[in-house]
């Protein structure tokens, strides 16, 4: 029997179909297991970038109040648990590494142990994984334990790129700078870099008071006079 116009649609609408079908089923059969698996592979990850993220979160965090907790002891003048201590040297995150790198370096030369201070505060400049100013503030502090047994021009080849009005550590590396010239004997160049470090509001008040009477002594007025306004 012939098939009608509209029979005929029919008819090739659900050969198409089968056709369809058919290129489904034989897709899945070959590819159906590894879509699968690609499938639950991005959900897993996806799941493990957000429980990673909560985990890093959480650390930092502990991490944030076991370093709150050695600073406070340090700068109170105790002893840092010392197990803590080291374990904060080792953290992932290089700002509280440096932190308490430097302050173990501290406590090794609040003991007495000036070997180690050193030690550690030669390894603290030297990394380069640690921000410029930690590595500065262990290079300045290294040098003035170092400060007898160097030579005057070693301290400058140091410290005279940060004894710069407006560095970080000016004050700091500043006066050690402004010795060694003493002990050079040019007092030309001491009596201004004292003076500089007189009169700089961010120099630490206690640098500022040792360089406002050493200035004096060389003969060289630091002390600051307020301007006196007149009213017209």
């Amino acid at each position: 029997m012939a098939l009608t116009p509209q029979n005929s649609e029919a008819f090739m609408r659900e050969v198409d179909e089968a056709v369809r079908q058919d290129q489904l089923l034989t897709f899945w059969e070959r590819y159906g297991r590894l879509t699968l698996a690609l499938v639950v592979l991005g959900l897993a990850a996806f799941g493990g970038w957000l429980y990673w993220q909560h985990y890093s979160k959480t650390q930092s965090e502990a991490v944030s109040e076991q370093m709150d907790t050695v600073l406070t002891t340090a700068a109170g003048g105790g002893t840092p648990d010392a197990k803590q201590l080291e374990t904060l040297t080792k953290a992932s995150q290089p700002g509280y590494r440096a932190a308490a790198l430097l302050t173990q370096a501290g406590v090794a030369s609040r003991k007495g142990d000036s070997k180690g201070a050193i030690a550690l505060y030669t390894a603290i400049a030297a990394d380069t994984k640690l921000d410029q100013p930690y590595r500065d503030l262990a290079l300045i502090r290294q040098t003035a334990l170092e400060f007898e047994s160097l030579k005057p021009q070693q301290v400058l080849d140091r410290l005279k790129p940060l004894a710069v009005e407006g560095a970080p550590w000016f004050g700091s590396a500043g006066e050690l700078v402004a010795i060694a010239y003493m002990k050079m004997g040019k007092a030309d160049l001491a009596g201004p870099m004292f003076a500089g470090l007189a009169k700089d509001a961010n120099v630490p008040e206690s640098i500022r008071s040792r360089a406002r009477q050493m200035a004096g002594v060389m003969g060289i007025d630091a002390v600051e006079v307020p301007t006196e306004t007149t009213e017209g």
